[in-house]
């Protein structure tokens, strides 16, 4: 269950509560009068099943409540109530199901930011990426692969391609067409300090590295791997599971190909930085590709499901 928090203008405020009251799966309708000041207002407080959210939202939203008012919607770790359960039980789908497209859009977008902070993970994952392809160490290069933040804005470029809002793609794309060559400058210089100290070597990084191989490598398996992790980091998005997004974060080869991409240039490897940076575009491609495709059914789901409820409701 969601809890919603709406600040309405009084004029609205019957429209609101009606709305409510109509919509399948919501529970516990509060109205206090003239209880907002800043924006002055009524607040309505109402439960409503997750699988009933967005559509809800939605409405309200049509309703200019996010320009003249206040909508707001937390989620309910334990709700102990009758109503609460016959709300889920009447709700159309499974919550774990549901897309809270305005939720999720809110939260990709945050994440899909070039700050201080998205540089200064990717640049260290990359490092760290360089480091492990450098002692052909998976478990540096796993954890590299789960250091770097690029999930969050190819997931933004998914979701402004299925809402076909492409406003929405612009931030995300300069985060990653920004943040992706400044990691890679950035690793390129400290794979040339990392050689004046003596801690790297052009001689090493010649060595053979069978557990790096596959970085500069690419093949078919690399782009069936990237899809099916688009598939699962979407789902993992739209479901809050945040722990199988982890798992997404370490199964794709972005960081560590841009990271010997800088190194391979950096040696004057022309072969491993061509490899690489073939690597890099072609994971990124198929998690865009497969995220997009992922929201999209999902979209068609839920509007397949809205259909069947409406073509019921005369019969009911």
């Amino acid at each position: 269950m969601l809890h919603l928090r709406l600040i309405t203008p009084s004029t609205h405020t019957d429209e609101v509560v009606s709305l409510l009251e109509t919509t399948v799966g919501t529970a516990h309708l509060v109205v206090l009068p003239g209880a907002a000041r800043n924006p002055e207002g009524d607040l309505v407080l109402c439960d409503v099943a997750r699988e009933a959210a967005d559509d809800l939202i939605a409405e309200l939203t049509r309703l200019d409540l996010a320009e003249h008012g206040s909508i707001s919607v937390d989620d309910i770790d334990l709700s102990l109530s009758e109503r609460a359960a016959k709300a889920e039980v009447d709700a159309p789908g499974e919550g774990v199901d549901a897309v809270l497209w305005e939720s999720l859009t809110d939260a990709t977008h945050e994440e899909s930011r070039l700050s201080l902070t998205f540089l200064a993970f990717l640049v260290v994952a990359t490092m760290l990426a360089a480091c492990g392809v450098l002692l052909d160490s998976a478990i540096l290069i796993v954890g590299a692969m789960a250091v770097g933040p690029e999930f969050g804005p190819l997931a933004g470029v998914c979701i402004a391609l299925a809402r076909r809002k492409p406003r929405l793609a612009a931030r995300p794309l300069v985060a990653l067409l920004v943040g992706f060559p400044l990691a890679m400058l950035a690793t390129g210089l400290f794979t040339v300090m990392m050689d004046a100290l003596g801690l790297f070597s052009k001689e090493r990084y010649l060595q053979p590295h069978p557990v790096s191989d596959f970085v500069w490598n690419p093949d078919l398996m690399s782009f069936v791997v990237a899809v099916l992790a688009g598939v699962a980091g979407i789902l993992s998005l739209t479901s809050a599971k945040s722990g199988a997004l982890v798992g997404v974060a370490i199964s794709v080869t972005t960081v560590p190909a841009a990271a010997n991409a800088a190194m391979a240039l950096s040696y004057g490897d022309l072969r491993e930085t061509t490899g690489s940076v073939q690597q890099l575009a072609l994971n990124l491609s198929g998690i865009l590709i497969a995220g997009t495709l992922t929201l999209l059914g999902q979209k068609l789901f839920w509007s397949i499901k809205r259909r069947r409820l409406t073509r019921a409701e005369p019969a009911g």
